[in-house]
């Protein structure tokens, strides 16, 4: 079947008063970089990374006119190495898609071979882009606790920003797994949506944010993913049990983090980054198997899904922390 000349994308433009718009338009196969793989796009997802990029984040994106999107599953309809052929599923997410090289929110991404991974047996392109970037980085996180010795026998374990996409499916994986997990969110009216992922407790924005100045808390956390970071990563430092664990994943909040030594020198606990962008491809490849095998979640009551054209406004939402869930974008809608 012979390629399109053009393609339906998301472009986000500067202006020349330095204001940022978004607007779907036409582009040409032409625009797009030279790269080992083009893929045409069957599904992105929307991660917080690509509201930054959509508002103008020159720490994310340094040049305009962009199109974002971390993330795309697709099939590859040319192909310049033996490692992948024409027709393929495959996905990619991280490297440096959607940040500088134009990403996700268009029907076609040329980038490449090293950044691909075939899709897993027991996950559809969907599925994939269900769980995403943020998927990933929270089955990433869950493995990195584990790999330090964290089980479900361990105590309670802590997920804050329990609503947004890293916290959703970290709930429900470490749930699968038995772990005993509180959820702390500032969407008390979630309480049932947080129940059904496998939460045993939910705390409130305020119980995770402690603002008292004290340097420890009592000790009631064994493991904590945090997808926030800013004061309600302090918090959950601080309120670390004796040899805990705490992955640090976010900075939706803030990328500052005021805390004291006290929990690591007095309690042990352990400060864990997890990065999902420079992973290692066989710790990547390793990942995504066992979120289409072992951890395999059913993802249908955490997704919307929407068109280029609808958007805008899920990253306006995104960035008022008024997503739940995860958000599938569909470019050929």
């Amino acid at each position: 079947m012979p390629l399109p000349q053009t393609f339906k994308a998301m472009v986000v433009s500067e202006t020349a008063d330095q204001k940022f718009t978004r607007e779907v338009k036409e582009k040409a196969l032409t625009d797009l970089p030279a790269g080992e793989l083009l893929i045409e796009v069957k599904y992105s997802s929307l991660n917080y990374k690509d509201a930054l990029s959509a508002t103008g984040n020159k720490g994310v994106t340094r040049r305009y006119p962009h199109t974002p999107g971390i993330d795309a599953a697709g099939v590859v309809a040319t192909s310049s190495t033996s490692q992948f052929g024409v027709g393929d599923q495959v996905i990619v997410t991280g490297f440096d898609l959607g940040m500088n090289t134009p990403g996700g929110f268009g029907q076609y991404i040329s980038v490449p071979a090293s950044w691909a991974v075939n899709l897993p047996q027991g996950l559809t392109l969907k599925e994939s882009m269900a769980y995403g970037t943020a998927g990933l980085t929270a089955a990433l996180c869950v493995m990195r606790l584990m790999a330090f010795g964290l089980t479900k026998d361990s105590g309670e374990v802590l997920v804050t920003g329990a609503t947004g996409g890293v916290g959703s499916v970290a709930i429900g994986i470490l749930s699968k797994l038995g772990f005993n997990v509180a959820a702390a969110t500032g969407k008390i009216d979630q309480r049932d949506f947080l129940m059904g992922l496998g939460a045993k407790t939910i705390i409130s924005r305020e119980e995770a944010n402690d603002i008292s100045g004290r340097p420890l808390q009592k000790g009631r956390w064994a493991g904590v993913v945090d997808a926030v970071g800013g004061n309600i990563l302090a918090t959950a430092i601080k309120s670390t049990k004796y040899g805990g664990l705490v992955a640090a994943c976010g900075n939706s909040m803030s990328a500052d983090l005021a805390v004291s030594v006290y929990p690591f020198i007095l309690r042990g606990v352990s400060l864990l980054g997890v990065d999902s962008v420079e992973i290692p491809m066989n710790t990547r490849l390793r990942t995504w198997q066992k979120l289409a095998q072992d951890w395999k979640l059913d993802l249908s009551a955490i997704i919307t899904e929407c068109a280029l054209e609808e958007l805008s406004r899920k990253i306006d939402l995104i960035q008022k922390g008024g997503i739940r869930g995860r958000v599938v974008v569909d470019p050929s809608r």
